[in-house]
């Protein structure tokens, strides 16, 4: 394997395109588990980097030898590059660029009774990245990132998901209104969540096609989004709180529809 002992390279400029966002058709998977998650939902591996301190690391080794394999380009970073490479605080052992997931209409329609969830303008990617985890242990079919959500394919957010972006199936659609429409269209019940005046969460039906519509941190779901929904839904929650976090209520109505969908 090559060594890359120069922050001036230009791969080290290519990571960190991938880490701002600015690298459309690429994301930067970083860390041992999720590049091996990546490998194993069958993702093209582009390119990975492995710390040079850590080749002598059993799982860090395997997975060399995996990629290597599947005829990957890696290559052994020094510790000043890999501080490059690695957008995190403390730089992962292994970084590695790999294809977006390609996802359409087909993939997250394609159900008999379709359980999606709707992010609406979430923007901390910690934030989507949960809910896709949430979606996928849950068993909802598929996510929309819609508005102005965060990039569920940006390095945060994949952490977040702890691989499940690559593998629940994800549209990420800038028109919101077009999203609903589309689930419309396919039958989908829309159900617009909302901290005040929805009926409780357990006394909603969440058989058939459906799409759930989570709001953004702080504000929440648009009112005109509210009023256009089918249903309207409330988590119970006792005084002085609020709001509940985007990733908690996806998690709390996901696991009601599967209970639900189980028990029938």
């Amino acid at each position: 394997m090559k060594t890359l002992s120069s922050r001036q390279n230009p791969l080290v400029a290519r990571y960190r395109a991938a880490g701002r966002g600015d690298a459309r058709d690429v994301m930067l998977l970083d860390g041992v588990h999720l590049v091996a998650e990546a490998v194993a939902a069958g993702m093209r591996i582009r390119h990975a980097a492995v710390k040079m301190a850590a080749m002598n690391i059993t799982e860090v080794g395997l997975l060399v030898e995996t990629l290597t394999r599947a005829k990957t380009d890696v290559v052994v970073a020094s510790a000043s590059v890999m501080d490059a490479l690695s957008p995190v605080r403390s730089p992962s052992t292994v970084v590695a660029l790999a294809d977006r997931p390609a996802t359409s209409e087909t993939n997250v329609f394609d159900q008999p009774a379709p359980l999606l969830v709707v992010a609406v303008d979430v923007q901390d990617p910690g934030n989507v990245g949960a809910m896709v985890r949430v979606a996928e242990a849950g068993g909802a079919t598929a996510l929309i990132a819609a508005g102005a959500c965060a990039d569920p394919f940006g390095w945060k957010a994949l952490r977040g998901s702890m691989g499940s972006a690559l593998r629940l199936p994800i549209l990420v659609m800038s028109d919101t209104r077009r999203a609903i429409e589309d689930a419309r269209r396919h039958g989908c019940r829309i159900v617009a969540t909302t901290p005040r005046g929805g009926r409780p969460v357990f006394e909603i039906d969440y058989a058939g096609p459906i799409a759930v519509l989570i709001g953004s941190e702080g504000p929440g779901l648009p009112p005109a989004l509210v009023d256009d929904a089918d249903d309207r839904v409330t988590i119970p929650m006792e005084a002085p709180v609020e709001s509940l976090n985007a990733a908690v209520t996806a998690a709390l109505i996901v696991y009601e529809a599967r209970r639900q969908r189980t028990r029938h």
